[in-house]
């Protein structure tokens, strides 16, 4: 039991919409919609994040772009499942006028990434979770510590806990496949009832037998995370593992080209168009497209063409 959040009976998907862009370069509405549609009815999201990680491409939008994105989101979840609002910036004021906004407009959490220092060098504990309660004193919303090494700090093992520890953050996101790290956690933060711990999709049945809370990870991923969740429960662990093997090549094989870009162009092959990655970043192109789409036909994602046309 985790307090301050209802319990929980079944392990959980934490899914972001991709976010499709029109030509222009505005983000396209009309098929966010159907993506949305699709990661709660199809991928059975548990909870929706609204402009929350870095693969929803909400970086590339100016200030109220990004905002009009988490109100927009919200409206087309339309109620049908919790939404996470993502409020990371650097500086915490930005962030509180946007957990404002997000409870203005009922979001349920606020999904924050472990900051990198903007003044240089390395980030003490000590700061990040400065920033967690300057933001927890302004806003009553459960927060979500987002750890992504790169766009965010990637603090230690025991760092991770002090920061989970807080009485605020009620839900860990970690984005590493290091599964030392990931069962460390998962016994210090989850199993000593300090906050809820999602992984990601290559340590997702891992992590549900070792007693984590679920994953977060983007659409189409979360159609195939959901029916691991669905066999684990089941007690079918032959079935669950045969599904996440699928994640061993898939998006391994075509990382290079970015999580942004295998995604949005295998939810494109399903039958709901993603677009491009915002540019100048290209799309996965020739023979690598080629081989992108013959494995998905070994999977089992099913095509939405007739459901979503």
């Amino acid at each position: 039991m985790i307090a301050g959040v209802p319990p929980i009976t079944r392990p959980l998907t934490v899914v972001p919409p991709l976010t499709p862009f029109t030509e222009d370069l505005r983000v396209d509405y009309a098929n966010l919609a159907r993506i949305v549609d699709y990661v709660v009815d199809d991928c059975n999201a548990s909870m929706v994040v609204a402009a929350g990680v870095e693969a929803q491409e909400y970086q590339y939008l100016d200030w109220e772009g990004r905002k009009e994105l988490i109100t927009k989101t919200i409206d087309l979840v339309g109620g049908r499942r919790p939404v996470a609002v993502g409020i990371t910036h650097p500086s915490f004021k930005q962030a509180i006028e946007l957990a404002h906004l997000a409870e203005k407009n009922g979001a349920a959490c606020l999904q924050v990434l472990a900051p990198n220092r903007p003044i240089g060098g390395p980030t003490p504990t000590s700061d990040i979770i400065a920033y967690f309660e300057a933001i927890a004193r302004e806003t009553s919303l459960p927060l979500m510590l987002y750890l992504n090494q790169g766009p965010g700090a990637d603090p230690t093992p025991p760092a991770t806990v002090e920061i989970a520890k807080l009485d605020r953050v009620k839900y860990v996101k970690e984005s590493s496949r290091d599964l030392a790290r990931v069962s460390r956690l998962i016994v210090e933060i989850e199993h000593a009832g300090h906050a809820h711990y999602f992984t990601t999709m290559q340590m997702l049945l891992a992590s549900l037998v070792l007693g984590g809370t679920g994953v977060t990870l983007p659409p189409p991923a979360a159609f195939i995370a959901n029916k691991i969740i669905e066999a684990f429960v089941a007690g079918d662990m032959k079935e669950a593992a045969r599904l996440q093997l699928q994640f061993a090549l898939y998006p391994a094989r075509w990382m290079d080209a970015g999580m942004v870009t295998v995604m949005k162009h295998t939810l494109t092959y399903l039958g709901i168009p993603c677009g491009k990655p915002f540019p100048p970043y290209p799309p996965i192109t020739g023979e690598k497209l080629t081989a992108l789409e013959n494995y998905l036909k070994t999977t089992d994602f099913k095509p939405v063409r007739g459901k979503n046309a």
